[in-house]
């Protein structure tokens, strides 16, 4: 594992899980050069100038979010070359040592493991899922209990037809072609991509909502899983999804949508605010639907 340099030295490549609160961040990509922007990436990258690498460590991230998105558990590789005569830092250690210099109290190192030399944090990730939460209830957003602020999409409505948004989700389930749902700006070679899962469902509100207002807020959760997802896909289908559980849209309609592959049409153009959009979860290989927590399960490498 790892690859011997010159002077002796060994370089360790690492998958790091890391989650934080997108309030305050021009997305996780790394914002270079002089602009007043900041990315998470940033942070990271500072915070591993500390490990005192003889290279400067670079963190390759698995899933970028846009500004204000949020992540439960995002992933990253990076490589780690100690200078000569110097063993490897062991994961839990390097995992600690990232948390004691990150400097932004919104950005946490969850875990880290050591991966094989040609790992790569993007391309062998085999499952994303994404949540985003909604709210109704809630007429004006300075009613919005300050605990939930920035992590939910406030809807001026007192209910959502749940029932005709399962049955609207069920047309976007299996292997498409997405274009309608795909915000111009990052070219990919195919719009197709397979969405495994969706679930439109109750959510948990903060418990620090006070029961008063527990009783007067409802909260949603909109789940989607794919390998991969298209340019802001998981907000313009979450677009789509509300609006048909406020009745502008028919659920048979979605399926219209999707066929007609036009990204411009009057309501697969509308996009659903970022601050309610969270990575829920990135898995790799054999760790299947289990806990990203427990790390990848790799065969042994030498």
């Amino acid at each position: 594992m790892g690859s011997v340099q010159a002077a002796g030295s060994v370089r360790a490549r690492y998958l790091v899980y890391f989650q934080y609160v997108g309030t305050d961040f021009n997305g996780v990509a790394a914002v270079r050069g002089t602009q007043r922007a900041v990315g998470v990436q940033n942070y990271l990258e500072e915070a591993a100038e500390r490990l005192n690498s003889v290279v400067p460590v670079r963190f390759t991230i698995s899933s970028r979010t846009d500004a204000g998105v949020h992540a439960l558990s995002n992933a990253a590789h990076l490589d780690v070359q100690r200078r000569s005569g110097r063993p490897p830092f062991p994961p839990e250690v390097l995992a600690e040592a990232l948390n004691t210099h990150l400097r932004h109290p919104a950005i946490r190192v969850l875990r880290a493991f050591r991966v094989p030399s040609d790992f790569h944090a993007r391309h062998a990730a085999t499952s994303r899922t994404y949540l985003y939460r909604l709210v109704t209830g809630c007429h004006r957003p300075a009613e919005l209990p300050v605990f939930e602020r920035n992590l939910c999409w406030t809807l001026q409505a007192d209910c959502l037809d749940v029932a005709a948004m399962q049955e609207a989700a069920q047309h976007l389930l299996g292997t498409h072609d997405f274009s309608a749902f795909q915000s111009a700006g990052s070219p990919v070679p195919s719009p197709v991509r397979t969405l495994r899962r969706v679930s439109v469902s109750p959510g948990q509100a903060s418990p620090l909502v006070t029961p008063e207002e527990s009783r007067k807020l409802r909260f949603w959760s909109l789940e989607f899983e794919s390998q991969s997802f298209l340019y802001r896909q998981v907000r313009r289908m979450t677009a789509v999804l509300v609006a048909v559980g406020l009745g502008a849209l028919a659920p048979a309609q979605v399926k219209t949508i999707l066929e007609s592959r036009d990204p411009l049409g009057k309501h697969q153009a509308r996009v659903a605010p970022p601050h309610g959009l969270f990575l829920k979860s990135v898995l790799y290989g054999s760790l299947g639907a289990a806990s990203t927590l427990q790390g990848p399960q790799f065969g042994s490498h030498k």
